[in-house]
């Protein structure tokens, strides 16, 4: 099975287009969203064609395809007109011997560990930073930000495929590889 794996759209209908043009080329299975996906948040400008109607226009009928968990910018509104649950803190996705512990980072992240056994990656998004980092227990994880990338990284989103990360920019780039 082959995983695509984004977060913080924060409501922008152009980067959620390229987003799903990549998905789509990327002929994956199931499209993983960690958080943060119509609201900007107050911290942040907006996005660029921020739109989030549209991205709920583009999103929903990928419903059967999304797993998805909440950020902190996600509210019960949101979760009112997306067809696809958003609410979670967290999810979990056994690969091999091992579980990716998948939540958005502002409650769980590496300075406030969920339950996890030595081995396990923890996946979150929040940060807008592509990370991979290994500590003594666990691997840590992120993908960037799909349309707010931070710290000069690139418009950004991950793959899973087998027991292997890519770390992809829209430009076509492939700049990282972790296999688990």
């Amino acid at each position: 099975m082959k995983y695509f794996i984004a977060s913080d759209i924060h409501g922008s209908a152009y980067y959620c287009e390229k987003m799903l043009e990549a998905y789509k080329e990327e002929k994956a299975d199931k499209l993983i969203l960690l958080g943060d996906i119509l609201y900007h948040g107050p911290r942040n400008d907006l996005p660029e064609g921020y739109a989030p109607k549209k991205v709920i226009e583009m999103l929903n009928p990928l419903k059967d395809e999304i797993i998805c968990v909440r950020g902190n910018c996600d509210a019960e509104v949101d979760q009112m007109v997306l067809n696809f649950p958003i609410m979670a803190d967290y999810a979990l996705l056994p690969v091999g011997k091992k579980t990716v512990f998948i939540t958005h980072g502002h409650k769980f992240n590496k300075e406030n560990l969920p339950a996890i056994k030595k081995g396990d990656i923890l996946l979150h998004g929040h940060t807008h930073v592509p990370v991979c980092e290994e500590y003594e227990n666990f691997t840590y994880i992120n993908p960037g930000s799909v349309s707010i990338p931070k710290e000069n990284s690139g418009h950004a989103y991950m793959t899973l495929e087998g027991n292997e990360f890519v770390w992809k920019t829209f430009k076509g780039g492939e700049y990282k590889r972790y296999s688990i």
